[in-house]
């Protein structure tokens, strides 16, 4: 049985959190004299309620909650979040509750389509509200992605379970102790982007917001030009930290600890570098051959464009589409692939990409030594039979929800670039699509309801891994 009253319990701790950070806004709504502050007050007072029922209705003196459990309090807790912190954008200047919904559940997954556009002449409390929707989402992820999707073997992340021989009793005794020092190292890395894009020539409000939405590789940004608004130097900050959000943060609290750069001997670190710098090199030599682009300017072009997608940050900077073919096809993948496991990006992960190789390399010696017996192993651990099961479910569940929600996009009257391009960009949690609709160039505000809410799910289900949702579906889950 489901625990249900502690269910309730834990989603309303998550709430009381919620209307802890709507205080934020309402201070800069104070500062700067904006009407929103009553807009704040009046959805947290709703929140603060819901929370308050959440809590004295499933109160208990002990909370144990097992697998199943988790299942279902990873899923309705981001649900939770995002109906009651859309409230703020349903309350400002009649936002419709769909795209007050989109732009919350964008938000608190990380991914950035947005709906919303006047951004540079928008109140400083709505601006600041959803620059904290992505930092929250992003920290939320990576203690979700750490502490609790291994042990439910989500898509082959068993492999990261903190028990593994990469961490010691001594570094990390216990898992509420790390998320702990993963938390104040996400707060340490958004200070030091908060720095560096204020010396880079953002003001202190525009340099918060944008510190907020690069490490947790959101994308939201105060402009509606994006990063194209700021300096060059604010793009060679957004490169920088963009990688950072990019890659594992377990791994930053490692070589604090362990005052090594540890960081540097992950095989998964090591690969998703070597790619990064690999695709932005040969996109800049394409743009310095054929778009007669200065080199640096290029390099600048490239290297930002292509880690904001595979990082899924989102950011825009350039409309790529008009790079050419080359460089279209090659943005149309860099979609999928995502970064690093146990970081703010979303995608398919580059994990999932090695270990296929290394399962590659396994079948093909097998063709030339039938009876032989050979064993892969990634990052020091044998791939082992039940995580090869759980990436083919993961691969398998990934294009199929892609397809199915671009079959249900073209249904309300997308074209089919966009339908496509959208499910993409909704289930790797990217941002921007292609075409002239969603592309780099425009957002998500004249598309109908029924397909921002069909992209909403699809966020969602990108963001909790597809496999933490799916399972719910399943008949024979709630049977026992």
């Amino acid at each position: 049985m489901i625990n249900v009253k502690q269910l309730v319990f834990v989603i309303g701790i998550f709430l009381s959190i919620l209307t802890g950070f709507m205080l934020i806004p309402m201070v800069f709504a104070f500062i700067y004299n904006e009407e929103t502050i009553g807009d704040f007050i009046l959805s947290a007072l709703l929140t603060g309620s819901i929370a308050i029922f959440c809590i004295q209705s499933g109160r208990l003196r002990n909370i144990s909650l097992n697998i199943r459990d988790m299942f279902v309090l990873t899923s309705a807790t981001w649900l939770a979040v995002s109906f009651c912190a859309a409230l703020p954008f349903t309350l400002y200047h009649g936002i419709s509750y769909t795209d007050a919904f989109f732009e919350t559940m964008s938000g608190i997954t990380t991914t950035g389509s947005t709906v919303l556009s006047g951004l540079d002449s928008m109140d400083h409390s709505i601006l600041i509200w959803r620059s904290l929707l992505q930092w929250l989402g992003g920290i939320g992820f990576i203690v979700m992605a750490v502490a609790v999707l291994p042990f439910l073997n989500v898509g082959g992340m068993r492999l990261f379970r903190t028990e593994s021989s990469d961490w010691s009793e001594k570094s990390t005794p216990r898992t509420q102790h790390m998320a702990k020092y993963l938390f104040w190292v996400y707060c340490g890395l958004t200070l030091l982007c908060t720095l560096s894009y204020r010396l880079a020539g953002m003001n202190w409000f525009e340099a918060i917001n944008h510190a907020m939405t690069t490490l947790s590789t959101g994308g939201y940004s105060t402009s509606d030009s994006s990063m194209a608004h700021f300096s060059n130097a604010s793009h060679w900050v957004g490169v920088v930290f963009m990688l950072a959000g990019g890659l594992p943060l377990l791994m930053f609290v490692q070589s604090i600890q362990q005052r090594n750069i540890s960081i540097w001997n992950d095989q998964q670190v090591k690969g998703f570098l070597l790619f990064i710098f690999s695709v932005s090199f040969a996109i800049a030599i394409w743009l310095w051959l054929h778009q007669s682009v200065l080199f640096i300017d290029a390099l600048r072009l490239a290297s930002f464009n292509v880690i904001s997608v595979v990082t899924t940050t989102g950011y825009g900077l350039t409309d790529y589409q008009a790079w050419g073919a080359f460089a279209g096809t090659a943005f149309l993948f860099l979609m999928l692939i995502g970064s690093c496991s146990g970081s703010t990006s979303g995608g398919i992960k580059i994990f999932r990409f090695q270990i296929s190789m290394a399962i590659m390399r396994q079948q093909i010696k097998q063709q030339f030594h039938p009876n032989g017996i050979f064993k892969e192993t990634y990052n020091g651990h044998t791939v082992r039979e039940d995580i090869v099961r759980s990436l083919i479910t993961f691969f398998m569940l990934f294009f199929i929800v892609i397809l199915t929600l671009s079959m249900a996009l073209v249904l309300t009257g997308l074209d089919t670039v966009t339908s496509f391009t959208g499910a993409i960009t909704a289930v790797a949690n990217v941002g921007p699509g292609l075409g002239p609709v969603i592309g780099p160039a425009g957002n998500f505000a004249s598309i109908p309801d029924l397909a921002k809410w069909t992209l909403a799910i699809g966020m969602l289900l990108g963001r909790l891994e597809i496999l933490t949702v799916a399972v719910l579906f399943h008949p024979q889950f709630w049977r026992y």
